[in-house]
């Protein structure tokens, strides 16, 4: 194992990596969700993210990314794979550390670590790092035919709700400053924590660029103090199907009601643009996932792709 680690190179990834990077990602990793192939070169074009592969014998064997936000003194690590035959010989853990490594020697103003992961920390990783939030994701699959029916159901159940002027559609310069208001980081922000999909930021106006860079739709139920503030992924190509898409809405706060309002209103928002097999992550707080599951029940053909499942968000000095 040590000696296999030894041989080990590990250099910067480039544009020609990727055909063996997709070599190291299984199609059943990450229940066929892995996001990997539609990151890839964005990631290598992407200001302040570092990714490394590590080589043994001119195979790649290992990946890792970093991602400088907090305007450069924060580093979130992101997309560790390690091919599968070689998982559980420590390959992961030698490429974290010289990325480690690097990062304490190029960016010395580096003083904080984040990472993000979908399991129950072990007490052995909470000596190490800091809970500072916490998500539950609510995950729903169907074909792109039986979306516009699951609208028409979910509309028919917010029938009750007095809010008579609904959601509303943010556009950039309207998120980036609602984003950043005492209302929203103290009252509606888990953890005060800006997260996208599985990427925690501080609520500063340095991190504003690199959410720009994430394309999001921004829906509020109202535009001044709302009590729930989406965003959403673009729709993205994964392995679980040939045809299948994912889709990640975060939804800040903790009225039932108003989350269901601006789910629904992504989804509307949604409906023109999508076709095939539609995967949907909606991270919510974890008090609402009760309520978010059973507002979701249909008779629309849309499934449930997993049963309850948290995302938690780890911190600690570099």
């Amino acid at each position: 194992m040590c000696a296999a680690v030894g041989d080990m190179e590990y250099r910067l990834a480039e544009e020609q990596d990727f055909s063996q990077v997709m070599n190291i990602c299984s199609k059943d990793d990450y229940s066929g969700l892995d996001y990997m192939a539609a990151s890839f070169h964005s990631w290598l074009q992407e200001p302040g993210r570092l990714v490394f592969i590590a080589k043994m014998k001119d195979r790649v064997v290992a990946l890792e990314s970093a991602l400088l936000v907090d305007g450069g003194e924060t580093v979130v690590f992101q997309g560790l794979r390690v091919t599968s035959d070689l998982r559980g010989h420590s390959i992961g853990g030698a490429l974290q550390k010289h990325v480690t490594d690097y990062i304490r020697h190029h960016h010395p103003e580096v003083r904080t670590v984040r990472r993000s992961r979908g399991d129950q920390p072990s007490a052995q990783t909470l000596t190490k790092y800091r809970l500072t939030a916490k998500e539950a994701i609510v995950s729903l699959c169907c074909e792109s035919t039986n979306l516009g029916p699951f609208i028409t159901e979910l509309r028919s159940k917010l029938l009750v709700q007095t809010n008579s002027r609904g959601p509303v559609t943010l556009n950039q310069q309207q998120a980036d400053a609602l984003i950043l208001t005492d209302h929203v980081v103290s009252n509606l922000l888990p953890g005060q924590t800006m997260i996208n999909n599985w990427e925690p930021l501080k609520p500063m106006e340095a991190n504003l660029e690199v959410l720009h860079r994430r394309n999001l739709m921004w829906i509020a139920d109202r535009e001044v103090e709302p009590t729930a503030v989406s965003l959403c992924t673009p729709p993205y190509s994964v392995p679980y199907r040939h045809d299948a898409l994912r889709i990640n809405i975060n939804i800040f706060g903790q009225s039932l009601p108003s989350v269901c309002s601006v789910f629904l209103a992504q989804l509307e928002a949604l409906l023109p643009s999508l076709h095939g097999y539609l995967i949907f992550l909606i991270f919510v707080h974890p008090e609402l996932w009760p309520g978010l599951r059973q507002f979701c029940q249909n008779k629309a053909d849309v499934s449930f792709f997993k049963d309850y499942w948290e995302v938690v968000f780890l911190e600690a000095d570099f």
